[in-house]
């Protein structure tokens, strides 16, 4: 059975169908936390939720148990809840696993099955997709993604701007989890005005603008002098490390190399996109806006011929192994390096 997607799942849910069995995959999981609240207030009214609900591992899930989980009988309601999760700890031949597939042979109707299965290991078990509704929680488009946070911020009191939201999620990687956590951080400083960017780039310690986004967009722009200028903030943001860097930078090509395929073969425009976002899906690229990554890299393709694609990973690749042999502070001469190298092949090429 084909997984659905995560609109697919709220179509369904708001016209009023659940299921026997899900089965929850994907990077993102805080949406499937979400849909887990949304199923369990559709099945249970709050003051039966103690009788009717059991939350279990899947590691520490004896085969025995399984069907005295799945067949208990609901106490004073219609039906019950039990989620299982982290799925992912399950092999193959898992003795919990398969009492749980021989339950889905024949589910029992007095009982909502939801099996979650970490973000950290994205591809979906087959077998369980077979036999439960599959859903596929994987990375927003950036559009719903800034949906999505304009909602939480309302759910906890706060307004944010139209800059705010991007970039919170520029500033987290994209990351809603962490996203989420940065809001119930401000909704903490008890402040009813409007949550602006600069709000947010003094709370969060990373300005507007000056991104790994923003700086890797800069290198691969041509716009040397500012991915310079702001290479030393930037590798001092949280979590942030010249290794970083230089994966995003190094992702980046390959990408650019998919592009000036198509381009070579005389894609331009919309139809250059669509071809982007076609490869991308085939390959089933995890945690990409392909929108605006085919949108992005559309744009720079022209520029961006194989011979200066490969002298660019390349250089990458040095900086890369550099970078893992240093001290932190040798990372801004190392990539403020890189950038230069990408600076000589750009000039070559116009």
């Amino acid at each position: 059975m084909a997984a659905n997607d995560y609109q697919a799942f709220w179509s369904d849910l708001k016209r009023g169908r659940t299921q026997a069995c899900y089965y929850f995959f994907g990077v993102t999981d805080i949406l499937k936390d979400e849909a887990i609240a949304h199923l369990l207030d559709r099945v249970l009214d709050p003051g039966l939720r103690d009788f009717n609900v059991d939350v279990r591992s899947a590691g520490s899930l004896l085969p025995d148990e399984v069907e005295t989980l799945c067949t208990s009988l609901p106490m004073m309601a219609d039906r019950r809840m039990v989620v299982i999760r982290d799925v992912e700890a399950w092999t193959k031949r898992a003795k919990a696993k398969g009492a749980v597939l021989r339950y889905l042979d024949r589910p029992s109707p007095e009982t909502l099955l939801v099996l979650v299965q970490g973000g950290g290991h994205p591809e979906p078990d087959s077998e369980l997709a077979k036999k439960c509704y599959a859903v596929e929680f994987g990375a927003l488009r950036q559009d719903h993604a800034e949906r999505w946070l304009i909602k939480r911020a309302e759910e906890l009191g706060l307004q944010l701007d139209a800059e705010a939201g991007p970039h919170i999620l520029a500033a987290v990687d994209g990351d809603l989890g962490a996203a989420a956590s940065e809001l119930a951080k401000l909704a903490g400083l008890g402040d009813d005005e409007i949550i602006t960017v600069d709000l947010v780039s003094s709370f969060l310690g990373i300005r507007h603008g000056e991104t790994q986004y923003d700086w890797r967009d800069a290198v691969l722009g041509d716009q040397h002098g500012r991915a310079l200028a702001m290479l030393p903030h930037v590798l001092s943001q949280p979590g942030m490390s010249g290794v970083k860097l230089v994966t995003l930078l190094g992702s980046s090509f390959i990408g650019l190399g998919l592009a000036r395929d198509h381009y070579d073969q005389g894609l331009r425009g919309g139809r250059l996109q669509s071809a982007i976002i076609g490869s991308l899906k085939r390959a089933r690229v995890f945690g990409m806006d392909y929108r605006a990554s085919s949108r992005d890299w559309s744009s720079l393709a022209p520029h961006w011929p194989h011979a200066r694609i490969k002298v660019a990973l390349g250089a990458a690749l040095r900086a890369d192994q550099a970078l893992k042999s240093t001290t932190i502070s040798g990372e801004t001469g190392i990539l403020s390096d890189l950038v230069l190298t990408m600076a000589f092949p750009g000039q070559e090429a116009a």
